[in-house]
């Protein structure tokens, strides 16, 4: 078993159960347990009663399911309706379809009479009134004794992480058939919804992300994908009070929670033990039966609440649970672990239901009150409770956020408002102007305002209190020094919107604002551009912001445009071309592509005329590396983990059109660049600055402070602009779409013919560019890390032990290292980036945020 397991102190009102030998007594916990627990109806050791009513998977597909094989989407769909025609305890229809037109299929499980329309809409409406906190407590009471709980299993949100499809068919097949005590006991006390299929594009093409490039366990805030869209509005309808989304990933033991620090404030700390005391230690109970290896936290933290088992936690209230297995095994040893994983957990929900819905009652009861009197959650430590948070939440009291009207970001202002309004917000506009007295604007000091008659009004004394804070926060004030995934993801910031928010109680007059549709495209403006867009190399770095531009191109815009790869540039392709765009990607792999004669059209084309624009890395590397930019590209010495930097626009450039005179840059450990003032309308400010604000982490303000957000720069006829970072990372920064629009369709700015590229005026700053750009090393997508620099060389030991390169840069008291990653593979699908992490921590190494592409 994993080093990662450990005994933790007592904290709050149940001590929280890791180690093995502590979990292998979760049956002494005040809680009904229905794994080993000895005599009665033990799931594992009843013998299972069939029916012989439903067809088995073997029967309907000709295989056994996690056995031989692993299914494909077709195949799953085809056995979801199978059994649904076979038993009356299964229901199954589609929730949406994906962007290639296949259906999203899931079933219902429950007793016959749960699963009719009436019996469904009979729990629905009994699950709303627990959910209400204005339902008195003896009402509640009794609708936990006869209200099914609503448990989900949900499978494979990456395309090529199978094997928990295969295992929720086994088990729907087995609570569809059997008749013993177990299934029985489920069938009394819950209904399940299976979607074994999350994302049918990404599995039927054996890739993680979906046609787009998007990874929808990123998704799930900004649900800018349908596949996402189309899930979360199906738990609206069934609200869950377990949701365990089953993957795999590179490492040969399993995880389960409890999960890692840090974990988001917000989240209410009742299902938080649910998630360690309920579920988790019954899982570790059960591997530490079976002898299976398995770990809790290490690089699994719960907090950004764009992942499913987060948006469960956060947005439903519910058990939210992320499930690794080993993907390099067969596919039998995969869908076992999962299948035993989600036999325990539906076991566990429907043993203890009737305590979880009173406490889930209570959940929102307690949100309402934390709202009225504007009460944060406080940050703590729950993996390591002994350490102190290294940032305490705000406690100046919050009670409202208000949104004015902003008549030049309406797309922005509706997509916020109806994103809060689809996870049950309530949202108000007011009817007359309100003076605030201490309304705090987005990262400024507290001042009087004024606000407008149609002024957005978002209370914080409603049941949705927490979804509330995790959507429109100020900062997430992150209590460690690293995080798997975002530190900053405020929707209002993202989107660059004019907000913020009160602590004073107020009563404004205000009335419930009507339902806000999606925003439709803009489409091309008259005389727009003919576009290209440039794959230069086709890793998964590359893939995901190549595809994430075509989505933004194809859905978000309407424009049209023409797909180049090197080939084609080096064919004249550009001839037909006045705008040439160039996400991140493999520039190395991209210079070797295009060769000289693609070389030497690229810089032709811009001296003639052509308008360049590049961004995150290899579209800005490779202007540098072909003295197209004058921009000198560094790494920071900082680790900034999806933070949100403010920005400040310079109001003269072509560029700041509609978008105000500061802009939010989501900031992924990026690159930062340097060029001369003229060059660089937006910039971020000093770090000593008023200006200066970060939502989220950033552990060295001053290395990126000063830098570039953009370089925009006039060269022979045409232009070229550059953005470090990527200005529609996963779909997300709204406000630097709007700035990336401009770069694409604005005027150029003034000054008319610049001095040729390769000419003389610019060959030293060309030089420098291109010195900058080659010293950075050519790793696309690394893994990365850092550490205490007494610690640097252990760290170092352990990376070269993997027979792989690195890079290490030191500044001060930390080190921080870039490791090459060839297949550009996110830390789950790695081979050994979770184990390197464990070695590091199992050799006393300090590792701060790790993470990969």
């Amino acid at each position: 078993m994993s080093d990662e397991t450990t005994v933790r102190a007592p904290l709050t009102r149940r001590r929280f159960l890791q180690a093995s030998a502590v979990a292998a007594a979760a049956a002494t916990l005040p809680i009904a347990s229905t794994a080993r627990a000895g005599g009665g109806c033990d799931v594992f050791d009843t013998p299972a009663e069939f029916m012989g009513v439903v067809p088995s998977p073997e029967d309907v597909l000709g295989f056994d399911v996690g056995v031989d094989r692993e299914v494909t989407t077709a195949e799953s769909d085809a056995y979801l309706g199978a059994v649904a025609a076979a038993s009356p305890r299964v229901i199954t229809d589609s929730l949406g379809t994906s962007w290639q037109g296949r259906p999203i299929r899931y079933a219902i499980l429950g007793k016959p009479s749960n699963v009719t329309p009436a019996g469904l809409a009979s729990i629905r409406a009994a699950t709303a009134k627990i959910r209400d906190p204005q339902t008195p407590d003896g009402e509640v009471a009794e609708l936990a004794k006869t209200t099914p709980a609503i448990l989900w299993i949900a499978a494979n949100v990456h395309g090529s992480e199978e094997s928990g499809t295969d295992a929720s068919l086994q088990a729907l097949y087995e609570l569809a058939d059997r008749d013993d005590c177990v299934v029985r006991n489920v069938l009394n006390n819950a209904i399940v919804v299976f979607v074994p299929v999350q994302n049918p594009d990404g599995r039927e093409l054996d890739q993680r992300r979906n046609i787009y490039g998007f990874d929808l366990n990123r998704d799930t805030h900004v649900r800018t994908q349908p596949e996402t869209d189309a899930r979360v509005e199906l738990m609206r309808r069934y609200p869950p009070l377990l949701f365990l989304d089953d993957h795999e990933f590179g490492f040969f033991r399993s995880f389960f929670p409890p999960n890692n620090d840090p974990q988001y404030q917000e989240t209410d700390e009742t299902v938080i033990e649910w998630i360690e005391d309920l579920y988790g230690a019954a899982f570790a109970a059960e591997f530490v039966e079976r002898g299976w290896d398995f770990f809790n936290g290490s690089v699994y933290d719960f907090f950004a609440p764009q992942f499913g088992d987060t948006l469960g936690a956060m947005g439903f209230q519910g058990a939210g649970m992320t499930i690794e297995v080993y993907n390099g095994t067969t596919i039998e040893r995969r869908s076992t672990k999962h299948l035993v994983i989600q036999w325990i957990a539906v076991t566990q929900a429907a043993a203890n239901k009737e305590r979880l819905l009173n406490e889930l009652h209570l959940i929102f009861a307690k949100a309402v009150r934390q709202g009225e009197i504007g009460l944060l959650e406080r940050n703590r430590r729950y993996f390591n409770p002994q350490r102190k948070p290294r940032m305490k939440v705000d406690r100046r009291p919050l009670r409202h956020y208000f949104f004015p009207p902003q008549a030049d970001k309406q797309p922005e202002l509706r997509r916020l408002i109806r994103r809060l309004q689809r996870m049950d917000v309530r949202v108000d506009r007011l009817d007359a102007p309100l003076q605030v007295p201490d309304f705090r604007a987005y990262g400024r000091d507290p001042a009087p305002r004024m606000l407008p008659a149609g002024t957005y009004w978002v209370p914080m004394a409603q049941p949705q209190k927490h979804w509330i804070q995790a959507m429109l926060n100020e900062n997430t004030y992150m209590p460690t020094l690293f995080t798997f995934s975002l530190s900053g993801w405020s929707l209002p910031l993202l989107a660059n919107l004019d907000g913020g928010m009160s602590g004073e109680e107020l009563h404004p007059a205000a009335s419930t604002a009507p339902a806000v549709a999606e925003p439709a495209p803009p489409g091309p403006p008259a005389g727009a551009p003919r576009i290209g867009l440039f794959l230069q190399s086709k890793g998964t770095f590359s893939y995901e912001s190549y595809q994430g531009t075509r989505w933004l191109f194809d859905q978000r815009w309407d424009i049209p445009y023409t797909e180049l790869r090197p080939v084609d540039v080096r064919d004249g392709a550009l001839e037909d071309i006045d705008v040439l765009v160039t996400p991140g990607s493999g520039s190395t792999r991209g210079m070797k592509l295009l060769k000289p004669p693609g070389q030497r059209a690229l810089v032709d084309w811009v001296n003639g005329g052509g308008r360049y624009v590049g961004y995150r890395g290899g579209g800005a590397r490779l202007a540098a590396l072909l003295g197209l930019s004058t921009a000198r590209l560094h790494f920071p010495a900082a680790d900034v983990p999806g933070t949100l930097l403010r920005s400040r626009v310079d109001p003269s450039s072509p560029l700041a059109d509609t978008v105000g005179e500061f802009a939010w840059v989501l900031f992924d450990d990026d690159l930062i660049a340097k060029a001369g003032p003229s060059a660089t309308p937006i910039v971020y400010p000093s770090a000593d600055d008023d200006d200066w604000f970060a939502s989220g982490y950033i552990d060295n303000p001053k290395a990126v402070a000063t830098t570039a957000v953009c370089v925009d720069e006039r060269a022979g006829s045409g232009r070229v602009v550059i953005f470090p970072a990527d200005p529609n990372r996963r779909g997300m920064p709204e406000g630097m779409q709007r700035v990336l629009w401009n770069a694409i369709f604005g005027p150029d700015p003034a000054g008319g013919v610049a001095p040729r590229i390769g000419s003389a005026v610019r060959a030293d700053a060309e030089r420098r560019a291109r010195e900058a750009a080659a010293a950075l090393p050519n790793f696309d997508g690394p893994l990365r890390f850092s550490v205490a620099s007494a610690d640097a060389d252990a760290a170092a030991k352990v990376v070269k032990g993997y027979g792989v390169a690195l890079r290490r840069y030191g500044d001060g008291d930390t080190v921080r290292f870039l490791v090459d990653n060839p297949k550009e593979l996110t830390v789950e699908e790695h081979p050994y980036a979770i184990e390197l992490n464990a070695k590091l921590r199992k050799r006393g190494i300090g590792v701060r945020g790790f993470r990969g592409p």
